[in-house]
């Protein structure tokens, strides 16, 4: 399919879900602040780099988008979940192991709590018995869906852990029978049924306020509003940012690091962050084969080019390397060598390798900092694992 074939569907400028068919068979499933844009952008010149070969193939593919509007980008996101779940398209399923998404878990306890659990543990005590939604692809959007969704119906999470009180005295939870009803109409919400939501309350509301419970019925009413009113301001922003992988909206951050004694047993490795959480199934490791002598661009010019050669590793939104302007520019050469507009910060150490300075673009520094020291600290302590293995079986060769 060309960019001009998407003139005919006639594409809705409100937020939604949408389909990438071939035929009747959906390919590809995603969300959108503007149905409109966002398919659009999957036509852009640079969709390879930016979206990596799969996408390009998907799109390739297709021969027709369809779309189902949603009254919010928040329920958009939930919406593009359960039909992930349910149709299993070929290019979501390929694009990530469902084992490292994210899903939302209501405990089935006295009083339930509503927590995100990874993939790889739904099988596991004591989640087994939970009633799960998902799985959702963007960790960071699923934390701020879910502030905006306490704010309508509040709940205990897993860091509540047995405080109910607590929680109830600061009024974060209503008393215990309102509770269960936050919970029920999350449950809803969850579901996609905000219709059956809004009837449920509107009928509480005019019941408290016939029986003169009007504080009560103030609240109901306060629930109306905002769920019809979802302020979801957060998530349009991020929405807006995701077409374009390389965005400052890193989901994959990739760190590289170099290790060696005076250019011996010299290695390199990669570790990954994926959505804010250390992925360390994605880490990599590196023998240097093509330096000799303490030549740490050399090495990591080496292991950047043999890296980006695996474009089945997926993507990364954001490279950081161990070093200042030297190591950032070995980097941008490898990137632009294979045309990947990826962008790149370099952490400065003292002379105790600790972090004393960030260089790149100043407001990705500004917004995850934490997560590029988290990403760089793990790589030089990885690099250092494994220098070490390999120097213990050089000398045990030896």
């Amino acid at each position: 399919m060309q960019v001009k074939d998407l003139k005919k569907f006639k594409l809705s400028d409100k937020p939604g879900v949408y389909f990438f068919k071939r035929g009747k068979n959906i390919l590809y499933i995603g969300k959108a602040t503007s149905l409109r844009d966002r398919t659009k952008s999957y036509f852009s010149k640079d969709l390879i780099a930016t979206r990596g070969p799969m996408i390009l193939d998907m799109v390739v593919q297709s021969d027709k988008v369809d779309w189902q509007e949603t009254d919010s980008v928040l329920e958009a996101l939930i919406l593009e979940a359960e039909l992930i779940k349910k149709h299993q398209p070929k290019y979501n399923v390929k694009e990530k192991d469902d084992k490292s998404w994210n899903y939302v878990c209501i405990t089935k306890e006295e009083i339930p709590k509503v927590i995100i659990v990874r993939g790889k543990n739904l099988q596991s005590t004591p989640w087994r018995r939970s009633k799960t939604y998902g799985p959702y692809t963007n960790g960071l959007q699923l934390k701020e869906a879910l502030r905006i969704i306490r704010k309508i119906f509040p709940f205990l999470d897993e860091k509540s852990k047995n405080n109910y009180e607590f929680y109830r005295q600061i009024k974060l939870v209503p008393e215990n029978e309102d509770y269960l009803k936050n919970i029920k109409n999350i449950r809803l919400f969850f579901e996609g049924k905000k219709k059956k939501i809004l009837k449920d309350l509107e009928k509480e509301m005019k019941m408290l306020a016939k029986t003169q419970k009007f504080e009560r019925a103030n609240d109901v009413k306060r629930q109306i509003f905002a769920l019809q009113h979802i302020h979801d301001v957060s998530l349009i922003k991020n929405d807006l940012l995701e077409p374009i992988a390389y965005s400052l909206e890193p989901s994959r951050i990739e760190a590289y690091d170099i290790a060696h004694m005076s250019g011996k047993n010299m290695v390199g490795v990669m570790t990954v962050i994926e959505n804010g959480e250390l992925a360390k199934k994605e880490y990599k490791k590196f023998i240097v084969r093509t330096q000799s002598g303490a030549n740490d661009t050399g090495a990591l010019e080496e292991i950047l080019s043999r890296r980006f050669r695996h474009l089945e590793w997926g993507m990364p939104n954001l490279v950081v390397v161990d070093g200042n302007i030297a190591q950032r520019n070995v980097a941008k050469r490898v990137l632009n060598r294979y045309q990947f507009k990826i962008p790149i910060v370099g952490v400065i150490k003292d002379d105790k390798h600790k972090a004393k300075a960030i260089e790149g673009d100043e407001k990705i520094i500004k917004k995850y900092k934490k997560q590029i020291l988290l990403a760089n600290s793990e790589a030089h302590r990885f690099a250092i694992k494994f220098y070490r293995q390999k120097s213990r079986k050089n000398v045990f060769v030896n």
